[in-house]
């Protein structure tokens, strides 16, 4: 009956399940791909001479049951997921929520960024904070806190980039040794290092086609090579040891440890690898929805690794004499060898996809909170926010993971380094994820401690295994934490230092009122938009410029980009308006507000036309409106929509171009050699006409009797101002390290001036004609 009332209720839902069953498909390749092929590589990575007896092998197995299920299931599928940041997940997104409840932001900020920020009570659950919490209260006094939970973040995202350099080495490079013993009789045929060279760089050039692609490319092979590992464990049970399936009892971990040496200890290091790609479900979060990660994780990833682990351990434990026993390969009854040749190499390179989709989504996020040099991103879904590509982290990590394979060519030494990167990145998220459980979900602090004991000690005893083959490879994972470190830590570093500088000479709007008429300044036709990075004031490079040649345009926009610590902020909710000064002066600031998962709003073609419409809009209800005060008294600001309802601007469509062409020239203006004769710069500049893809004008008198005389008349000047052409205002601070200072602070400068100089140019640069582009450059010294 429910069925016939409500027929679209039902087809709706209808769609989301077969959503669900879509995402869950496409999962298998991308994200669950480094689980599913870990088989090749836990038992291979342990020294034969270690697995002495059927005991340890028992031991060794009740623990890799026990790790997937408190670790993988437990922790990840069920708790961890919970935690995310409005449907994105990974350890920026923990970071985004801790800044978000507890305040422990360093990224740069003053005070009246702070209110810009909180200025929407909508993407924050404010109402639900206990500001009396001593937890919070503590964290939120104590600077040190905010700057160990910064680091957190970025160790744990280099752990990410470390893991994504190293799975698609050691998956490929086993799955290649694995065909090398199966073709005994041929094995002097196939070279292994080569052959495994050959594959990774097939995978990073298919890494364009996008993650929609790659999942429907990949998901077949590993759904074909779950079921063939499954299959081979169930028969592998039944061959050699039934039984096998009892020796998950806790009652053999007991053992192992009471037992225990430091040869015995250290195959621990090995074991957390049945465990990789846990933290890919969490950082993937953004790329699918949780249902779908979580109905594929527990009806078939889950059950056939278990199956696959059991067969396996079973297999070896009848075995210990038979040469290479602990590798997969010799596992596989003889005529299945070859299917498991071709399945093993596919899946292999398939494996390693979700360790460089996750690097991708962390290197994302780190970029919109200005933790990361400027790279180009690529959305390649324009339904799933998540999907991204990275065209020069993805080469990278290709020429890392390459030197990877072809310098150390030893599958347990990598395995090593994987196994700390995977254990790293697991602590991280244990801590950040207690802190999240007593300060976002405000559980009490005894849950937040018990989950924090509970996970952290389990994994601490895997991290001192693997500690233990520090020498033997996982010292490789030291050098790559120092690298993307380094570029991290410096990129951060400066960025706050050139801020702090914009911050600390930036002029009052008092000065701009008060100074020009005594400076004569002229006004000329045009917009001229000047952006900046503070929200308040002037910024000194524009009031360096006026004072050397004195002129600016008929209407002035001070534009403002603002990460915010969401994943995504509303269109409606993304633009700031505020007025600079009397209503004459004809003088606005617009805060644009972006989240670090939203497409980069300043590549579009319309960006411009949005500001504009934002402004109209500003300008129509400004009256009708009691706006609050955001930064100043004299500096009112509101959070305005798109003006498409046509209630103060109407945009029209016109492909015409303009038959008036005015010359004009580039600049690179420092304040200390413009000269007075150099106005006709701005004139030109200002009159630059280009196609213009929208035009406005106002809508007819009858549809909006409400909008007063004054209000007409100033709109009609926004869009005399738009059709004069536009001018653009850059500050280009260059850093220079004061004399005296310390080594530290000259080599992270250092790096910090190579990467701006030789990375990407400011996104709001790039859709800017360069006719109409005015660089101001200063000298900013720290």
């Amino acid at each position: 009956m429910a069925s016939q009332l409500h027929p679209a209720a039902h087809d709706s839902k209808n769609k989301r399940w077969n959503q669900t069953i879509l995402l869950s498909i496409q999962i298998i390749g991308i994200v669950y791909g480094q689980l599913s092929t870990a088989p090749l590589y836990v038992f291979g990575t342990m020294r034969a001479q270690d697995l002495e007896s059927e005991e340890v092998v028992y031991e060794l197995f009740s623990f890799i049951f026990w790790t997937l299920t408190t670790i993988s299931l437990i922790k990840y599928a069920i708790i961890v997921l919970k935690a995310d940041d409005k449907g994105e997940g990974g350890i920026f997104a923990l970071y985004s929520l801790l800044c978000r409840n507890a305040k422990v932001g360093l990224l740069p900020c003053d005070r009246t960024t702070d209110e810009v920020v909180l200025f929407e009570e909508t993407t924050t659950p404010s109402s639900k904070i206990n500001t009396d919490s001593k937890a919070r209260r503590a964290i939120e006094k104590h600077k040190s806190c905010h700057y160990l939970i910064l680091f957190l973040a970025l160790f744990g995202s280099c752990m990410t980039i470390g893991a994504a350099v190293l799975t698609p080495a050691l998956s490929v490079l086993s799955a290649s040794y694995g065909v090398q013993r199966s073709l005994s009789d041929l094995a002097q045929l196939y070279v292994p290092v080569p052959s495994a060279c050959v594959i990774l760089i097939g995978l990073f050039v298919l890494q364009p086609c996008g993650t929609h692609k790659i999942g429907f490319m990949f998901a077949p092979i590993i759904a074909v090579w779950l079921l063939f590992v499954g299959v081979v464990g169930a028969c592998n049970i039944f061959i050699w040891d039934v039984k096998i399936i009892y020796k998950i009892s806790p009652l053999y971990l007991f053992k192992f440890v009471r037992n225990i040496d430091v040869k015995r200890w250290r195959l621990l290091g090995s074991a957390i690898l049945c465990a990789a790609g846990s933290e890919a479900m969490f950082a993937g979060l953004g790329h699918f929805s949780k249902k779908s990660i979580k109905i594929t994780f527990i009806c078939l990833i889950y059950p056939l690794l278990v199956i696959c682990y059991a067969g396996q351990a079973a297999y070896i434990s009848k075995n210990l004499n038979t040469r290479d026993f602990n590798h997969l390969s010799q596992s596989v009854p003889r005529p299945s060898k070859h299917v498991f040749i071709v399945l093993s190499l596919l899946s292999s390179a398939v494996g390693s996809q979700a360790t460089i989709t996750a690097s991708f989504s962390i290197i994302n996020q780190c970029l919109a909170l200005n933790c990361f040099p400027r790279v180009k991103v690529i959305h390649t879904s324009k339904t799933i926010h998540g999907q991204i590509y990275i065209s020069d982290v993805n080469w990278l990590l290709m020429i890392f993971s390459l030197a990877v394979t072809v310098g150390f060519r030893d599958m347990v030494k990598i395995g090593n380094a994987t196994s700390l990167a995977i254990i790293c990145g697991m602590l991280v998220t244990t801590s950040l994820m207690s802190l999240i459980i007593a300060l976002y979900w405000e559980k009490n602090l005894m849950i937040s401690a018990c989950f924090l004991l509970c996970f952290g000690l389990v994994e601490v005893a895997y991290f001192s295994a693997c500690m233990l083959q520090f020498h033997k490879g996982a010292w490789y994972l030291v050098v790559l934490l120092v690298v993307s470190m380094t570029v991290m830590l410096s990129w951060h570093y400066g960025t706050v230092k050139k801020y702090e500088f914009d911050l600390q000479n930036k002029v009052s709007t008092e000065w701009l009122i008060d100074v020009s008429p005594g400076l004569g300044i002229s006004r000329v036709a045009g917009i001229g938009f000047i952006y900046t990075d503070i929200v308040a004031g002037i910024p000194a490079f524009f009031s360096h410029f006026i004072t050397n040649l004195p002129a600016f345009h008929q209407v002035l926009i001070m534009v403002s980009f603002k990460s915010m610590p969401v994943p995504h902020v509303p269109e409606s909710e993304r633009y700031l308006i505020g007025r600079i000064g009397p209503k004459y002066y004809k003088i606005y600031r617009c805060i644009v507000r972006y989240g670090y998962c939203d497409n980069n709003i300043r590549d579009t073609s319309d960006f411009e036309e949005k500001i504009i419409g934002a402004i109209g809009e500003f300008i129509s209800i400004e009256q009708m409106s009691d706006i609050e005060s955001m930064v100043s008294a004299e500096e009112k600001m509101m959070i305005v929509g798109n003006s498409s309802d046509g209630n103060a601007l109407v945009p029209l469509m016109n492909d015409e171009t303009c038959n008036e062409v005015s010359i004009t020239n580039e600049a690179q203006i420092s304040p200390a050699v413009i000269e007075e004769n150099d106005h006709a710069l701005l004139a030109s500049s200002s009159s630059c006409n280009k196609r213009k893809k929208v035009r406005f004008m106002l809508p007819p008198a009858s549809s909006s009797p409400k909008m007063g005389e004054s209000v007409r008349k100033e709109l009609l000047e926004l869009i005399d101002a738009r059709e004069s052409g536009s001018a653009y205002f850059l500050g280009q601070s260059h850093l220079v390290v004061r004399d005296g200072s310390n080594y530290l602070k000259r080599f992270l400068i250092m790096v910090f001036r190579f990467f701006e100089k030789n990375g990407r140019e400011p996104p709001v640069a790039l859709k800017i004609p360069h006719a109409a582009l005015v660089e101001v450059g200063m000298i900013c010294t720290i």
